[in-house]
This record gives C-alpha cells, sequence and structure tokens, in this order.
C-alpha cells in the first residue's frame, strides 16, 4: 500500500482593471494591501486555491472546481480557508494527513514577505500541522508575462501527503 501521495496545484487570477485606495486582496487567509481586487467567485484567495488544488490531485480528487463549482451560488464570496477545511475533511476521511505544503507566489506587486509568516500561521492553523511544514515562497517574474505586467497572480504549490 502507498504511504506517501504527492500532488501540484496551480492557480492564477486577474486583477480587476479598477485601482481603489485600501483595496486588499487575501492570500492564504491574510488580508493584504493592494491598489487592485483579484477577480474571482469566491474571495479570490489563489493561493489557498492552489494549495486546495495540490491536495486534492494528492488523492486524485479531481480539482476545486469539482467539489465547489463557480457555478453554484453557494460559493459566491466564499472563504478559501472554510473550503480548504472541506478539502482536509475529506483527506482525513480517506485516512492521509499533511506531510508538507511549498507554496511560491508569482506577482510583481504587492510585495509579500511583509506577510508570509502570518500566512504559514494562518494556513498551519487550518491544516492542524506545525508552521515548519508550510512553506511560502514569493518571486516576480522581472516585468515579464501578465504577472510582470500587474495583471494578476500565480500560484504554484506542491504538497506531500502521509497516511495517517
Amino acid at each position: 500500500m502507498t504511504k506517501i501521495r504527492t500532488g501540484n496545484g496551480v492557480d492564477i487570477h486577474r486583477f480587476s482593471e479598477t485601482s481603489v485606495e485600501g483595496q486588499v486582496i487575501i492570500l492564504g487567509g491574510v488580508e493584504i494591501p493592494h491598489r487592485y481586487e483579484l477577480q474571482a467567485h469566491s474571495d479570490g484567495d489563489v493561493l489557498t486555491h492552489a494549495l486546495m488544488d495540490a491536495i486534492l490531485g494528492a488523492l486524485a480528487l479531481g480539482d476545486i472546481g469539482k467539489h465547489f463549482p463557480d457555478t453554484d451560488n453557494l460559493y459566491e464570496n466564499a472563504s478559501s480557508l472554510a473550503l480548504l477545511e472541506s478539502v482536509m475533511k475529506m483527506i482525513k476521511t480517506k485516512g492521509w494527513e499533511l506531510g508538507n505544503a511549498d507554496i511560491t507566489v508569482v506577482a510583481q506587486a504587492p510585495k509579500l514577505s511583509p506577510f508570509t509568516q502570518q500566512i504559514r500561521e494562518s494556513l498551519s492553523h487550518v491544516l492542524e500541522v506545525g508552521i515548519d511544514q508550510i512553506s511560502i515562497k514569493a518571486t516576480t517574474s522581472e516585468g515579464l508575462g501578465f504577472t510582470g505586467r500587474q495583471e494578476g497572480i500565480a500560484v504554484f504549490s506542491t504538497v506531500l501527503l502521509t497516511k495517517a
């Protein structure tokens, strides 16, 4: 019987075209000041979405669109952390637990380094793991592509699940 599983998740969200003073985006459940909001059906937490896809993928359970479709009004403006809790219940029911998560955010702006510790704490709480099991890295694309033009954010996530 397999005792470990890995999964990868990718999510991308576009920024709104209108700049608003005092606007925030949500990454890993943490509000981060930014002049543009992320467009989405739920709260737009692109980081948590990539993480959920990695977890679901590790167990071949499909993607978040299968479990939380954007065509269902139930998930309009939904908290991605609440959806992550549901995903964790699914994997626990199947007898698995999170070994670790490695997450990379690609964004020209906003600068994320002041928030990475808070994001790690937020996710480790929901995932019921130690903070040392959650890695958050941020990088720019050096002005190239849609992230470089500040049109959106891309997030890549890799997880290791272990048999409980």
